[in-house]
């Protein structure tokens, strides 16, 4: 087995946003959904090559709430690197040193959902 993709949740309209913040500024690349599910709105995103690339998928909910405690672990090659793209972007970052040989930070998507990124 292996992770194939993670969901987070958002509201209709928001994919604009969605591509604005994980491509341009975490850089990842867009997925091209299905015709039958593209017709239910949100965006895919992929890190990495295709097969084996984790995907990332911005799903619409209808009366969403971010998730605030859940949350994707994102495994990056160079974590301060990618905490001056988001801080420069205007996201927060906050910084947790609670595991020991693990840097990380969590912040919040465009439109609230909890992310978490991290470099052994």
């Amino acid at each position: 087995m292996r992770l194939h993709h993670v969901q987070v949740s958002c509201p209709a309209g928001s994919e604009d946003d969605l591509r604005a913040w994980y491509g341009g500024v975490l850089g990842l690349v867009e997925v091209s959904k299905p015709p039958v599910l593209a017709a239910r709105g949100g965006v895919w995103f992929r890190a990495g090559e295709a097969p084996g690339g984790l995907e990332l998928h911005c799903g619409v909910e209808d009366g969403f709430r971010p998730a605030r405690k859940a949350h994707p672990g994102i495994a990056v090659a160079d974590v301060d690197a990618l905490a001056a793209a988001v801080a420069a972007a205007g996201g927060e970052i906050r910084w947790d040193d609670s595991i020991p040989g693990l840097r990380r930070f969590h912040t919040d998507d465009p439109v609230g959902n909890r992310l978490e990124f991290q470099q052994a």
